[in-house]
């Protein structure tokens, strides 16, 4: 239905139905406004509502945005993304050079993957296999039918095809600010102990190949029109410099790199927390047994 509906209707029936969903609560609300209360803690128990009501909009704007995706022109996704910082990583890409992209939970990573592979080439991600499979089929065709090479988490040689890839001159962006594997690594996230993915790093440490922050936010259109897509909003895509080379061995080399994301994306997230879809369990303090893991 919302792909069917006009523009304008689709984007205000996300926005309608945002607070519904939470004042229904749920475990994900719930684990939302308590993340942002981590992220935002300068509010008042007030603020920290409104916070979250903002912050479920961005959601479903987001889940709009993806149901409409395939039906919008190269020149919509051009127009729909602002760009921060793209100059060294667009130099990385036209020299032959494959990179990493450490992307947090933030605005619409799918939506930058599209206008990637549109404005600098061939990009490889990683999907998190989803259940029922049903799902997780339906979005591996939607990101394959917008020019991303989607590889499952856990699949076999997952590592090494992605190296393969990265030395191949492709762009590869992966979402790390969850730990889906129990591998991760802990690092201070906006005062907090989280544990964060270490792939990024890794691959980036391995192959020599830059490893770029990146984070990615709504914008309202300034000259207060629809835009593009229709929702008022645009996106807009935040390239931090590549993070320094680190010294020491393999492990605190990663660990230092990982931190050096966490830091930058962090500040983002601090910046536009309405923006950061985390509806799950982040930070140590709330992750149990896990939160000790190697």
């Amino acid at each position: 239905m919302v792909r069917r509906l006009p523009a304008r209707a689709a984007y205000r029936l996300a926005d309608a139905a945002a607070p519904v969903v939470v004042r229904r609560g749920g475990r994900g609300v719930q684990r939302l406004r308590a993340n942002l209360g981590r992220v935002a803690p300068q509010r008042s128990p007030a603020q920290l509502d409104q916070l979250t009501n903002e912050a479920m909009r961005s959601y479903l704007r987001y889940y709009v945005d993806i149901f409409r995706l395939p039906d919008w022109t190269a020149q919509q996704i051009a127009a729909g993304v602002r760009t921060e910082g793209l100059e060294a990583l667009r130099a990385e890409v036209d020299s032959g050079r494959g990179v990493v992209a450490g992307l947090s939970h933030q605005g619409n990573w799918d939506l930058v993957g599209a206008w990637g592979v549109q404005q600098l080439g061939p990009l490889t991600t990683v999907a998190e296999r989803l259940e029922p499979a049903q799902v997780y089929d339906a979005f591996l065709r939607f990101r394959t039918g917008l020019g991303m090479q989607i590889l499952p988490l856990g699949q076999e040689g997952l590592f090494g095809t992605l190296v393969a890839n990265l030395r191949a001159g492709h762009i590869v962006p992966l979402l790390m600010d969850r730990d889906l594997t129990s591998t991760g690594l802990q690092v201070d996230l906006l005062g907090h102990p989280a544990r964060m993915a270490k792939g990024p790093a890794m691959l980036a440490d391995v192959t020599g190949r830059s490893l770029f922050p990146v984070s990615t936010f709504y914008e309202r259109i300034p000259d207060g029109t629809a835009g593009p897509f229709g929702s008022g909003y645009r996106l807009v895509l935040k390239i931090h410099p590549p993070v320094p080379p680190p010294v020491g061995n393999r492990d605190a080399r990663v660990l230092a790199a990982t931190q050096a994301c966490a830091d930058a994306l962090g500040q983002d997230i601090a910046e536009h927390p309405q923006d950061w879809h985390m509806l799950q369990r982040v930070f140590s303090a709330d992750l149990g047994d896990r939160a000790g893991a190697p």
